[in-house]
């Protein structure tokens, strides 16, 4: 059957809108836009035609095909999560970094998190905030970047130690070999398309804002070729999920406080509408740190990750004493 003229314009307004977004503008994502809209949607080679006969697709080198390509995926939503970071810069010229993570089997855009600069308290706090969303992963994978191991320091860092002790099994990829991380890589290009038609950003808050408009379309609105035109929401939603094998009980509730140390050496914590006084020690006074809560599991940490106390609260003392008090 004949495509209208009416689906032809369509086809042409997605995917010049589509593309001054800087999402996706394939065949693929204009079909599944277009089902909005139309009763009848033409075929994606259909539309690939007309997209090559209005000029719109320009022939490109002939790729590697993907069947000869040996792709990994995990078998369930939250049995691997992959963590990165990347640059952007600001209007000023201001170059910061943004810490992304993604699930391996769903793609799901689990954290998109804009710093200065990605310190190890930053890394435990955005995996504290998609924990408290999407539940414990199986696995961590993280390339071999400062802030995430201190192996080849013959030492340990936050981002290790946490997953330790949450229970989750933390990897690292293979030095020199960034394809195992691939999926966060990948969506490292994704997302700076994406940017790179917006008006640039003045502030890391204004940033930030544009990668919650890019998570919420791509994990709720783009349909992924590789998840059989599933959204990632909807891939991560149609399995049961991954858990570690010594996790903590799926009740536990996880968060992250900032706090300042006071002129008596203390930070504050409320649980369960109850405020405690921790006692981090006078040395420490004026430091900014952050808790690591995990039900009355407490963990206190600077801003670089280097860990100052660790406790379980005793619900029975309003004040949380040193070990030498």
């Amino acid at each position: 059957m004949q495509t209208t003229a009416e689906v032809v314009d369509a086809i042409v307004k997605l995917r010049a809108q589509l593309s001054a977004e800087g999402h996706d503008c394939g065949a693929a994502t204009i079909a599944y836009h277009l089902a909005q809209d139309q009763k009848q949607v033409p075929s994606r080679s259909t539309i690939w035609r007309i997209l090559r006969r209005e000029g719109l697709i320009v022939r490109q080198r002939q790729k590697r095909l993907h069947s000869s390509l040996i792709r990994f995926e995990a078998e369930l939503p939250n049995e691997i999560w992959q963590a990165d970071i990347t640059a952007w810069q600001l209007a000023s010229g201001e170059v910061v970094e943004i810490l992304n993570l993604i699930d391996d089997h769903s793609r799901l855009f689990l954290s998109s998190d804009a710093y200065p600069r990605v310190k190890g308290a930053d890394v435990v706090q955005s995996l504290h905030k998609a924990v408290e969303l999407h539940g414990l992963p199986a696995s961590l994978l993280s390339d071999n970047g400062a802030v995430f191991t201190g192996s080849y320091r013959r030492g340990k860092v936050i981002f290790e130690s946490e997953p330790e002790r949450l229970g989750v099994l933390f990897k690292n990829s293979r030095p020199y070999h960034p394809q195992t991380c691939g999926k966060v890589e990948r969506l490292h290009q994704t997302l700076k398309r994406y940017l790179d038609k917006q008006a640039p950003a003045e502030a890391l808050s204004e940033l930030q804002g544009q990668l919650d408009s890019f998570a919420h379309y791509y994990d709720t609105i783009r349909p992924y070729r590789a998840l059989h035109g599933r959204t990632p929401l909807q891939a991560y939603s149609a399995r049961i999920k991954a858990r570690p094998a010594t996790a903590a009980s799926p009740d536990t509730h996880f968060r992250v406080r900032q706090d300042k140390v006071d002129q008596t050496g203390k930070v504050s914590l409320r649980h369960m509408s109850r405020l405690y006084k921790i006692g981090i020690g006078r040395a420490h006074k004026g430091r900014s740190v952050k808790l690591l809560i995990a039900d009355q599991s407490v963990r206190v940490i600077d801003l670089n990750g280097e860990l100052i106390r660790e406790l379980t609260l005793d619900p029975s003392r309003n004040y949380q004493p040193l070990a030498r008090d």
